[in-house]
């Protein structure tokens, strides 16, 4: 398996701010310490050229954001104060998206330990999400023909508005869902397919509605799906407003998984949102989407192959 991470997703936005910027290293150890991923299938990416961000941000907001002139405005929309290292995360985790989808189209299956950046505008930034790494890798990977169809499904608790506007007139990239009903963000954009849960869903509410609505994300025949496995429905997110347990969640990202795995359709995992009240139970949200592409690729991969 091949997992992508950098302690260069590391940013200074300051102590208490209540996006948890320590989240990615924090998996990267579990997993690591744990045994979960060997040090051989944790490799570093590359930052993302401006070649390649350019296929969807517009050069006035890449050159705004790269010599520290955005507005007061922008930034508050953004809700990250500007750095340097702000910058650079971004340029990386967009490259380890990338790096992950060719990983993806290689072997079938491959994660960013980061990523899922779905508020992220062509002309802007939102909602923690500086840039749009899936929309630039799908971008990417068109540009180097090696797709043409892409599915995303965005199970981030609050909807992936920027992702959706971004192709909106796209007839390839399908765009899917499921979210909050009332949550961020308060104008909700238009997705191929949108699911708006109401306050309080738990399990098999979230369960049924996941499984009752993925046939339709395959009908078109992805050549790869990105799949956004948010740790924000959590009971105890801070920002959720959902009623998902631990175990809901580990559920859900199987349930993706083996879609993708039963329909030979290539999958890139990204990690997207979480703020959990304790961030150990975000990391350990997180790492059971990693631990459920080795149990689902490598494991039943290898039981197919000795039947």
């Amino acid at each position: 398996m091949r997992v992508f991470y950098t302690p260069r997703y590391y940013a200074e936005i300051g102590d208490g701010h209540i996006f948890p910027i320590r989240k990615f290293e924090l998996v990267r150890d579990r997993l690591l310490s744990e045994g979960t991923l060997l040090t051989h299938e944790m490799i570093e990416p590359r930052p993302a050229t401006a070649q390649d961000v350019r296929l969807v941000h517009t050069e006035d907001y890449i050159s705004r954001l790269c010599e520290n002139r955005l507005t007061p405005k922008e930034l508050r929309r953004l809700g990250l104060p500007w750095s340097e290292s702000l910058v650079q995360r971004s340029f990386y985790a967009v490259g380890g998206t990338i790096a992950a989808a060719h990983a993806a189209l290689e072997d079938g299956y491959a994660s960013n330990l980061a990523g899922g950046t779905h508020h992220a505008f062509a002309d802007r930034g939102e909602g923690f999400c500086v840039l749009n790494d899936v929309a630039i890798a799908i971008r990417s990977l068109r540009h180097r023909g090696l797709i043409r169809r892409a599915a995303i499904v965005d199970c981030d608790v609050h909807q992936g508005n920027g992702t959706a506007t971004i192709f909106a007139n796209d007839e390839d990239a399908f765009t899917f869902s499921m979210h909050g009903a009332n949550n961020y963000p308060l104008f909700k954009a238009r997705s191929n397919l949108d699911v708006e849960l109401a306050d309080g869903t738990s399990d098999d509410a979230y369960l049924e509605e996941l499984t009752g609505k993925l046939p339709a994300v395959f009908e078109n025949d992805p050549e790869i799906v990105f799949y956004l496995a948010g740790a924000d429905p959590y009971e105890r997110d801070k920002l959720g407003r959902l009623a998902v347990s631990i175990e809901g969640l580990r559920e859900r990202d199987e349930c993706v998984l083996r879609y993708c795995f039963e329909r030979e359709v290539p999958v890139t995992t990204v990690m997207s949102g979480g703020y959990g009240k304790d961030i150990n139970d975000t990391v350990e949200i997180h790492c059971n989407t990693i631990r459920a592409v080795k149990q689902i690729f490598e494991s039943q991969l290898a039981a197919r192959l000795l039947a």
